[in-house]
């Protein structure tokens, strides 16, 4: 029984198709919109979410910038994109609250295990922002990290247009096949892009799961907590 998740979304999936802002209203709307549905139905909500939409970390070899630099960077894109999810779910009559690795007030309350907790338990959907916090760790990692931190059953990972995981690139490869079931130890064994190594060895032991699945339709967002034939299942 799922009781407790961790939404982890791509900084581009709040862009959608447009080309010319950061920040789509539809795609917001829709992700918000299945999250309040998933809310409604008791469940507890954690919130990862990336920069990839406001800034690339290749760019940053590009422009000559000090990697540490850059890695910032991208944590500061991702309080942007926290504040406009849990402002958009409060439109929709939703509790939200954005925590922060990084102190950032009056923007955002800094991050505490026991804040999330109380927050998650109040009924608040909990947004994490800033990452772990330090350079040289993806959001990914950071998923995995608050996923542990507050006991989620599952976490819930939106991929833009792939359906779950494959054993090669889709993109690349009109042949490749979709995994319908993992382990953590064959993804790392294997090497499967589905998050970085570090993430999946945080997760290696435990007992949560990941349902990788397509954004193209936010509407999997709620299906990923009761289909189990969607996407791919990673686990221990």
């Amino acid at each position: 029984m799922i009781h407790r998740v961790l939404v982890k979304l791509s900084g581009e999936a709040l862009k959608g198709g447009e080309e010319d802002s950061i920040l789509s209203e539809k795609e917001l709307g829709g992700i918000a919109e299945q999250i309040s549905a998933l809310h409604a139905q008791g469940i507890e909500i954690c919130i990862v979410v990336g920069a990839g939409n406001i800034w690339r970390g290749k760019l940053a070899e590009t422009l000559g910038l000090d990697p540490v630099k850059a890695d910032y960077m991208g944590m500061l894109g991702t309080e942007i994109n926290a504040i406009a999810i849990a402002e958009t779910l409060k439109n929709r009559g939703v509790g939200s609250l954005v925590l922060s690795s990084i102190a950032m007030k009056p923007i955002a309350e800094q991050y505490s295990p026991d804040a999330a907790r109380s927050a998650l338990s109040a009924g608040k959907v909990v947004v994490f922002a800033g990452g772990t916090g330090n350079p040289f760790f993806t959001t990914d990692t950071g998923a995995a990290l608050r996923a542990k931190e507050m006991g989620c059953d599952a976490i819930l990972m939106g991929k833009n247009g792939v359906e779950g995981v494959y054993d090669s690139d889709p993109r690349k490869n009109k042949d490749a096949r979709l995994l319908k079931e993992l382990t953590y130890s064959e993804v790392l064994e294997k090497n499967l892009q589905v998050m970085d190594g570090t993430a999946v060895s945080l997760l290696r032991e435990s007992n949560i799961i990941i349902r990788v699945f397509n954004m193209a339709d936010p509407s999997n967002i709620v299906r990923a907590v009761k289909d189990p034939a969607l996407g791919t299942v990673i686990h221990r």
